[in-house]
């Protein structure tokens, strides 16, 4: 099963936590969150999603989760491609998130691709206008 990491602005990644909990209706299994605060060193936070990537994976990978690229949690993903078999995607979202977990049984590049279509199809525009002359 894919390790799944949260790598985030505090505090996105403990919300997304409780979300995930709240759907199933329980923890989920090797899914982790650090939350980046604002003046946190970059050296640590590098630190601790090495750990936690050590901790998630049992041999299918681990698929870390950035809020937004260009931010410091996503800059400090840069040099985690080398702390085993880690894929980073940015733009978290809870689809996106959900579909993850949903897939995580499967490959992690079959992870990531549902991930991705989970963020695309989930961003819809909600048009609650009533349409005259419709029933």
């Amino acid at each position: 099963m894919v390790g799944i990491l949260l790598l985030t602005h505090a505090p996105l990644g403990q919300a997304f936590i409780a979300a995930v909990a709240h759907v199933f209706r329980g923890p989920t299994e090797r899914f982790e969150a650090i939350d980046v605060s604002a003046d946190q060193d970059l050296h640590q936070v590098n630190c601790l999603a090495r750990e936690a990537i050590a901790r998630l994976d049992e041999g299918d990978g681990v698929l870390v989760i950035t809020d937004i690229k260009g931010g410091t949690p996503s800059n400090c993903c840069t040099s985690l491609q080398d702390a085993g078999h880690v894929e980073v995607i940015a733009g978290i979202s809870l689809p996106m998130l959900l579909r993850a977990i949903t897939y995580r049984r499967d490959s992690l590049d079959v992870v990531v691709e549902m991930a991705l279509a989970g963020a695309q199809n989930g961003a819809v525009r909600v048009d609650n206008r009533i349409r005259v002359g419709s029933s």
